[in-house]
């Protein structure tokens, strides 16, 4: 199979060759003059073509940044200078094959390359890129992108595999990570503080190798993951990765004091599922004295056959082809009772990647900011279409596309200087639209995303599709944290 017949290696997935750094001014609209800051987005840019089969997930990570200010707006490109991508460019051809082939046997080191391509966040003065399944975290100078070497970490963390999606506190500074693996524990959770010293660590005992995902926090717990979407264990047991679901099987949701022990987390159950992406968690009082923990994410709707029940064998296949389908839910987690609730949100509008005002991360939020996800009309052929508003205190929402041809990124939201409510702020994030061959900045009004971008702002090359952003306020980077 060539290049030519692999989806994600062409259209608005190709990767590009180019690194630019330029002033952009073909502008549709207006750049709002009280959006000060940058936006990062992180993707895969596979530098090398590689034998084997090709999935979207294996591409060398490269940040694409655009920064504004007084109405302007500067565009910048960089791979992120992995270890690998440095072996690799050393050798000037590709020295790792992807996901769906085998891993290399000679380096027990790095069977697969990390190539931190997944999720970008600020953290201690720097970006830090990070990959999906595991591993080490790269510092990047904001200034110009450049990749600073591996962050520093406490000799306990060292060959850990820290999460893609960790968080970063705004209002500490802190860095929250949870590392999962093969090996017994399966999980550790910690807290670095906004220097880089690690002031929490422990072990998470799971009852095996799990894939979670994503994390939740609020001021005063985290919230790790164990869903019953993992190894098929016969198959593991003979060194073959293939998932299986365990629909028979609850999820567990694990709530830790922030700078607790291990004997304090608390497992709640919860309904059968898998999740990639949290939207929000926080603290509320029960009415009766107690805490109940409040999480909101984008779970799969879980597929059905004829008679109703869930088509197991097809759901692990879904993962694999990318194809999605997604509802918005809620949990809560009582911690006087230790009982869990659980309810539907929205199962009516296909939507994932949730995004909020990320000052409010960990309280009680109103607005949500999802992306509209289209239907695959082949294998491996993800789309995200536009954007999905949403008001939790109405539970209703707004959404906005532009047709099939034109394919969204993440837009984190972007405050407006000087805000004073939850949306006053922006949505800014990458668009390619298939019929004119190009890429766009856009940016939206987060107040009313159904009049379509207040500012298009054409690029000089394409960005390709890609996985998180992240916007990094003009106030933040003054302030190093």
């Amino acid at each position: 199979m060539g290049s030519n017949d692999i989806p994600v290696l062409n259209g608005g997935f190709a990767p590009i060759e180019h690194e630019y750094t330029i002033e952009l001014t073909d502008v549709e609209g207006e750049i709002p003059k009280d959006l000060t800051g940058m936006h990062v987005r992180n993707g895969p840019n596979r530098r090398f073509e590689a034998q084997g089969r090709y999935h979207w997930f294996d591409g060398d990570g490269m940040l694409h940044a655009v920064e504004f200010e007084g109405g302007r707006a500067r565009y910048r490109n960089r791979w992120v200078m992995t270890q690998g991508l440095q072996e690799e460019l050393a050798a000037g051809q590709a020295l790792w094959q992807g996901i769906k082939d085998p891993p290399r046997k000679d380096r027990p080191d790095a069977p697969l390359k990390n190539t931190s391509n997944t999720d970008v966040k600020y953290y201690a003065g720097h970006l830090i890129s990070m990959w999906y399944l595991g591993g080490s975290v790269y510092k990047v100078r904001p200034d110009d992108l450049s990749t600073a070497g591996m962050l520093d970490l406490d000799p306990r963390l060292k060959n850990l595999p820290i999460s893609a999606h960790s968080k970063v506190d705004e209002r500490t500074g802190e860095f929250l990570f949870f590392a999962y693996g093969k090996k017994s524990p399966y999980m550790h959770y910690g807290v670095m503080d906004r220097h880089g010293a690690l002031k929490t660590f422990m072990p998470v005992q799971l009852p095996g190798p799990r894939l979670p995902h994503d994390m939740a926090i609020t001021p005063n717990y985290s919230v790790v993951h164990d869903l019953p979407l993992f190894y098929d264990m016969e198959a593991f047991a003979a060194g073959r990765h293939k998932l299986k679901f365990y629909h028979e099987t609850p999820s567990r949701f694990g709530v830790i004091p922030r700078h607790g022990t291990p004997e304090q987390i608390r497992w709640f159950e919860a309904s059968p599922t898998y999740m990639y992406h949290v939207s929000n968690a926080w603290e509320e009082d029960d009415g009766h004295g107690g805490t109940e923990i409040v999480m909101t994410g984008t779970p799969f709707r879980l597929p059905r056959d004829w008679r109703g029940n869930v088509d197991v064998d097809r759901f692990p296949k879904m993962l694999a082809n990318l194809e999605h389908d997604f509802m918005f839910y809620e949990w809560r987690f009582n911690l006087r009772t230790g009982q869990t609730r659980e309810r539907v949100i929205d199962d009516i509008i296909n939507q994932e990647f949730p995004v909020i005002n990320s000052w409010m991360q960990g309280y009680k939020t109103r607005y949500t900011w999802n992306v509209l996800m289209g239907r695959c009309n082949q294998p491996e052929d993800p789309r995200f279409c536009g954007f999905v508003r949403y008001d939790l205190q109405k539970d209703s929402c707004t959404t906005y596309h532009e047709g099939v041809h034109k394919w969204f990124s993440e837009a984190p939201f972007a405050p407006a200087d000087n805000w004073k409510n939850e949306d006053d702020g922006y949505l800014v994030g990458f668009m390619w639209d298939d019929l004119a061959q190009a890429s766009f900045v856009t940016v939206f009004d987060a107040r009313d995303i159904s009049r379509g971008p207040v500012a298009r702002i054409r690029l000089p090359q394409r960005v390709p599709n890609g996985f998180h952003a992240t916007w990094v306020s003009g106030e933040r980077l003054r302030r190093g944290w």
